[in-house]
């Protein structure tokens, strides 16, 4: 029985990608935990748009791209001594339009995270980031991103492949 999570997943133009890897660059330069010290393939910044367990690629090839992001305020998200740092994407009417398209074409499911109203769109800098090097990362990271979203990938963790399903 496949237990890994597979996901939908909107990539962010080149200019935005290279900001964001910088921002990796610099926390992983500064010691701190950080996704640049992560080089498999499908380590790109990324927003997550839908993630179950084996979701299949979906048809999404009606999807009108490219959709204007703004990669806004860093956020942390989790309670524990580690936490994710990330930067908040602005929900958007097109961005909330465009998860919900995913979720529609994906079917019923019962994962909360990604339903309406309880779904915080985000591009991840770093996991399991220790709460004493916060003030530290923080004071590493640039101001807002404007970015556009260019793709829209599968990510199959049980086959390791990658497939793009919608790109402008």
């Amino acid at each position: 029985m496949e237990t890994r999570m597979s996901s939908v997943e909107l990539l962010l133009d080149d200019g935005a990608e290279a900001q964001v890897r910088a921002e990796w660059s610099a926390l992983a330069d500064a010691g701190l935990s950080s996704l640049a010290r992560h080089d498999a393939a499908s380590n790109r910044p990324h927003v997550t748009l839908l993630a179950r367990i084996g979701l299949p690629a979906l048809p999404l090839e009606h999807v009108e791209l490219p959709v204007p992001l703004v990669l806004g305020p860093p956020m942390l998200l989790g309670s524990s001594d580690r936490r994710v740092l990330a930067r908040a994407v602005l929900p958007s009417p097109a961005l909330l339009a465009l998860q919900a398209t995913v979720r529609a074409a994906a079917g019923p499911a019962d994962d909360e995270h990604f339903l309406p109203g309880r779904w915080l769109p985000h591009v991840t800098l770093a996991r399991r980031l220790r709460l004493v090097d916060i003030p530290t990362a923080l004071a590493l990271l640039g101001g807002r991103i404007d970015a556009s979203a260019v793709a829209i990938r599968h990510w199959d963790p049980a086959t390791a492949t990658l497939t793009t399903l919608a790109s402008s």
